[in-house]
């Protein structure tokens, strides 16, 4: 594999560094003191083409590889890891989907603006009794003339509040089990939604996360994504994906931390010299690096095969369960590092754990991508 990264590559990822440290750094302490959702940074982030990275120019889209988006999300959730998760569900989450089965007519009607940015998306696929075990979909939907009446509740939805459009999961036929699951793209705007309040969350605080209610809302056929009954390979196969937008998230948290810890390592002194100096300091951060490297190589991996179009499951599930370890553990050791220092917000160590952790839970948990890799292993 080369990971030699082309001009336009190194364009991206340049671009992106910039943005992250001009555009989103100055406010992203105050963001996750007090919650706030980064309305003006994502609309620039739609500006500059990266809310729709992988979506062909024809729908609006930037047309760049996931190698790029890799490296983009790297960037930006290495100062923000709120930002880099409402720009990975939007990519890897909505518009994968939306372009990948959706009509010509439902592009026109919802891709093009997602991908340009003048629009939000949300995934919904959890449920209060369907986390880890997603073919336990409670949310059901009966058919009425030319309409199907959703009625349900989704758990942890990331853009929730913000988003304009939901890709939802639902039970069309029982009977079936997970093979009667149905997409459907539903508008906020709609009567019956209910957006329920904001989760006050342990880390990434500048993302929103809430329950979406579904009381009787009427969706047009002509909205069902797909057909009916491929909803969850539609919700797996966009997970895969996604997992790999999680572990470019990752990566960047993982990457703040060493970094981080090299800086304050250096100016910090004990024993009357630079803490850098000591070998037990110098150990930490050999592990934080090459573990680092080898999360971005398999991510890298899994976002290569995606582009070449090859199988990339398990590669996608190897990324994701391992750069999300690495993410907490490197904010665990910048946290000891910086000592009591670490503990304080002023040095943001504590922010980079507070957010990693969310790495080995969502779109799917470490347990969960282990299972994942293990049934790719016996496939054969």
């Amino acid at each position: 594999m080369n990971f030699n990264f082309t001009e336009e590559q190194i364009q991206i990822r340049d671009a992106a560094k910039d943005f992250a440290e001009n555009e989103i750094a100055p406010s992203s302490i105050e963001r996750d003191i007090n919650a706030e959702f980064p309305t003006d940074i994502i609309e620039k982030l739609g500006d500059l083409g990266f809310m729709g990275m992988m979506v062909s120019p024809e729908w609006g889209g930037a047309g760049l590889d996931t190698v790029s988006y890799v490296l983009a999300m790297e960037e930006i959730s290495k100062v923000d890891a709120s930002v880099g998760v409402i720009m990975s569900v939007n990519n890897s989450l909505v518009c994968f989907g939306l372009e990948k089965w959706g009509t010509d007519e439902q592009k026109e009607k919802y891709l093009r603006s997602l991908a340009m940015g003048q629009k939000l998306g949300a995934f919904c696929l959890s449920e209060p009794e369907a986390g880890s075990d997603a073919t336990n979909q409670k949310t059901t939907a009966e058919k009425d003339g030319d309409f199907y009446v959703l009625n349900g509740m989704k758990n942890w939805i990331t853009n929730g509040t913000k988003a304009n459009y939901y890709l939802i999961q639902a039970q069309t036929n029982k009977e079936k089990g997970y093979k009667g699951i149905t997409t459907f793209i539903v508008e906020q705007e709609w009567a019956g939604v209910e957006v329920g309040k904001k989760e006050d969350k342990l880390g990434i605080r500048s993302s929103d996360t809430c329950t979406i209610g579904l009381n009787n809302v009427r969706v047009p056929k002509e909205n069902i994504l797909g057909e009916e009954g491929l909803g969850f390979r539609i919700a797996m196969e966009t997970l895969n994906g996604g997992r790999i937008g999680i572990a470019s998230q990752a990566l960047g948290i993982a990457s703040a931390s060493l970094d981080a810890s090299v800086k304050y390592s250096k100016e910090r002194k004990a024993f009357d010299q630079p803490i850098a100096n000591l070998q037990a300091i110098q150990f930490k951060l050999a592990d934080m690096a090459v573990n680092l490297e080898t999360a971005r190589l398999l991510t890298l991996q899994a976002a290569l095969k995606k582009d070449t179009h090859e199988k990339y499951v398990k590669e996608a599930a190897q990324a994701k369960l391992y750069a999300s370890k690495v993410a907490v553990h490197n904010a665990l050791e910048a946290i000891q590092i910086h000592g009591g220092y670490g503990y304080v917000r002023e040095y943001l160590v504590e922010r980079y754990l507070r957010d990693a952790k969310i790495t080995e839970i969502y779109e799917g948990t470490s347990e969960i991508q282990k299972i994942v890799i293990a049934r790719e292993l016996l496939r054969d």
